[in-house]
């Protein structure tokens, strides 16, 4: 177990001496508060804290930090409380555990929709102050360290979740020692029999890499020697995760990975980077299409160094990273290494010159305010914060970072709002391109707008970036809303003058005010979003302007008159009631004719009510899936439905009138029909038949297919262009 001593050893040369006196106390009281508790593997539950504060002392975080990794676990694990933290360590320790108990007692196994939840609320607590997140990924990379102590369903349950969540978020946040070690972990306990064969290899071929490094390492000295280059050269193994994904990706076996060692130069300054690219390339010849320059254009998480991948000695591949001390220490721990803790202002908020490194924090923010739904949170939240990167670039050469697959229109959004949503066209490399078109590495691309264009829905189908996503959305809902009031309106007004209601004199009286109030609309123009989406019929809401029936009339005048008034509000007569629908306009498909027992499903139409299909008419496929409702049969009246069949028969002498015969007999009304002769000798009839419910459909059809001139009988659908299909 780490000691405190250890930990002040490390926080000493860039603490003061007040901020160690808050460590100091925060052990303390972290010791007693957690007395007498142990952890699985049978140590005292003290050791974790101390374990975290460790990690974040290496990282050089401040004193607030180190203090909330001693006690992040008081406020979940004992009687200790928020208020108690604050007074005794102050608001900003208070904050940070606060933070970190709240992403501790999210589930993240549970239902994907409140993990997406959980996820955005652990995101935003990290725009909030990124410290708290930083605490927790301390706490998940000692409880990773520590993981064998957990039944093996639970191992897993947390490694999918590190894989998931938390190593690419230490990826984004440039924390790469985090990053490397939680996903190696992950990888040891969700595949254990890859991982123990592939460290096997590795560690099979470690004497001969240890050798290869050391002969590399020792070339380089040499070269940057005679070069009067002052540099730093070590070598390292690259780790299992990464192998194994170049491995699965290549379809190669471990004998065939050659770059599993890579080289890092560390260097005085900016120009010896380049300069000492130069000799390297001079010294072994560089792998076309393998060198990125992350220094003239550093990755959102402000990591900056030149790779290149060159053939060393013994025509062996190696890949060689070469940057300064500075950008080192950012490689290493990322945002940790350039957050200004001393100017940050009361509450965790951001340094100015800090927001501007962040800007990906401050996009977040945005456009977590606009995405209302946590599983469209999440699947933007995969590609803006998880996905590789491309840079492009503007015409006047600046440079815009966009996930991996990302589009023109997802780089108009990156410039403006306006751009985005005026654009009509675009020119990537100086030529024109479709929208849809993927953008790569150093293009450079040019938006095409005009005032008079708008957003397409179409482009959801290919926009990558949460930003244009929730734009094109925005726009796309106000449009409707804004259709969806013209055409209630417009329903209201025609069904007003068939049942004798002045709907403009209505308006100019508020006369609607009541039916708001009784239906919780908080305006009439939600009244008439509701008609427009058939949430409500017309009729429903102007019965309340008709005249009141005499109450002198008699009883049975009164129930006919109400019975009519309902069968008005069902659309045509009809009193069939579908359960999952109230007081809805109800109608039928024509292309699929559902009859009652037929399983059913609704579609929520513009103006039409709710219009009824069978489960499996083909016309379903081109309806939006968000538009359709379950429903079903709860009773239907006493009245013929269409329906229409094909009969396949010998073009024989009677077989008509045995057709009609059998419809005759099983009370099947035939209301239209066609003839068509084939050259085979046989004859397609086409039939609209009227019949009570499915069941007696299909005890007619069984009935005509015993004919014996009979081939087949089936029950057919018309798709929207007319073509009959079975």
């Amino acid at each position: 177990m780490i000691r405190i001593n250890e930990i002040m050893d490390k926080v000493a040369p860039y603490m003061s001496q007040a901020d160690q006196d808050l460590i100091t106390k925060a052990y303390v009281y972290s010791a007693t508060a957690h007395a007498g508790q142990v952890r699985l593997s049978g140590e005292p539950y003290l050791s974790h804290p101390l374990e975290v504060a460790n990690i974040l002392a290496e990282m050089r975080l401040d004193a607030p930090s180190v203090a909330a990794g001693l006690l992040h676990d008081t406020v979940e694990d004992t009687i200790a409380t928020i208020d108690e933290i604050e007074e005794q360590f102050g608001e900003e320790v208070a904050d940070i555990v606060d933070g970190v108990t709240k992403i501790s007692l999210m589930t993240f196994e549970s239902k994907e929709e409140a993990q997406a939840e959980n996820i955005r609320k652990m995101v935003l607590a990290m725009a909030e102050d990124i410290r708290v997140i930083l605490v927790k990924l301390a706490d998940r990379l000692h409880n990773m360290r520590t993981l064998d102590f957990q039944k093996l369903m639970k191992q897993q349950l947390i490694s999918q979740e590190t894989m998931d969540i938390y190593a690419p978020l230490a990826n984004r946040l440039g924390l790469h020692r985090l990053k490397v070690e939680l996903e190696d972990l992950s990888f040891k306990y969700l595949k254990p029999d890859v991982y123990d064969q592939l460290y096997q290899g590795v560690f099979q071929h470690e004497v001969l890499n240890d050798e290869y490094i050391a002969k590399v390492i020792a070339i380089i000295n040499t070269l940057m020697d005679e070069n009067a280059i002052k540099a730093r050269v070590h070598g390292r193994k690259k780790h299992l995760w990464s192998i194994h994904n170049k491995m699965k990706a290549q379809g190669l076996d471990l004998e065939q990975v050659h770059d599993i060692v890579a080289f890092r130069i560390i260097v005085a300054s900016l120009k010896d980077c380049y300069a000492a690219l130069g000799l390297v390339h001079s010294l072994w010849k560089p792998v076309h299409g393998r060198f990125k320059d992350y220094i003239s254009m550093p990755k959102a998480n402000m990591y900056q160094s030149l790779h290149t991948t060159v053939i060393g000695p013994d025509g062996e591949r190696i890949e060689i990273q070469i940057r300064t001390e500075e950008m080192n220490q950012l490689a290493e721990y990322g945002v940790a290494a350039h957050w200004a803790y001393k100017e940050r202002s009361k509450a965790g908020k951001m340094a100015a010159k800090d927001a501007e490194r962040f800007t990906w924090l401050r996009q977040i923010m945005d456009w977590q305010r606009e995405a209302t739904d946590s599983k469209e949170f999440m699947h933007s939240l995969r590609y803006d914060l998880f996905q590789e990167e491309v840079y492009v670039f503007t015409p006047k050469g600046e440079v815009k970072e966009m996930p991996e697959g990302a589009t023109p229109v997802d780089f108009a959004y990156a410039i403006h709002t306006e751009v985005g949503s005026h654009c009509t066209g675009a020119k990537v490399n100086g030529k024109l391109v479709p929208l849809s078109s993927t953008l790569h590495n150093g293009d450079t691309v040019e938006i095409i707008t005009d005032k008079h264009r708008h957003p397409s829905k179409d482009w959801l189908k290919f926009v990558k970036t949460a930003k244009a996503r929730t734009r094109i959305k925005h726009w796309v809902k106000t449009q409707e809303r804004s259709e969806a009031i013209s055409l209630g309106k417009e329903l209201l007004e025609k069904d007003g003058r068939k049942m004798g209601v002045n709907v403009q004199k209505v308006l100019k009286e508020n006369g609607f005010a009541p039916i708001c109030a009784e239906y919780n609309f908080p305006s009439v123009e939600e009244l008439f979003v509701a008609i427009g989406y058939a949430k409500l019929t017309p009729r429903k809401v102007l019965r309340a302007f008709l005249p009141k029936p005499d109450a002198t009339a008699k009883p049975e005048a009164a129930e006919e008159h109400a019975a009519q008034e309902a069968a008005k509000a069902k659309g045509g007569g009809e009193s069939i009631k579908i359960k999952g629908v109230d007081n809805l306009l109800v109608s039928f498909a024509g292309c699929c004719n559902p009859l009652p027992g037929d399983p059913v499903v609704g579609y929520i139409s513009r103006g039409r009510g709710v219009i009824v299909h069978t489960h499996d008419c083909p016309n379903l496929m081109r309806l939006e899936p968000e538009r359709l409702m379950q429903v079903s049969w709860e009773g239907h009246e006493e009245k013929p439905y269409p329906a229409k069949i094909v009969i396949l028969a010998h073009n024989k002498k009677g077989v008509l009138a045995k057709i009609t015969a059998i419809l005759t007999e099983q009370g099947v009304n035939i209301d239209a029909g066609s003839f068509t002769s084939m050259v085979d000798g046989r004859t397609e009839i086409s039939l609209t038949v009227e019949v009570k419910d499915s069941s007696h459909l299909y005890r007619t059809i069984d009935q005509l297919r015993r004919l014996h001139e009979v081939v087949e009988v089936k029950r057919t659908v018309e798709d929207r262009a007319g073509n009959i299909q079975d």
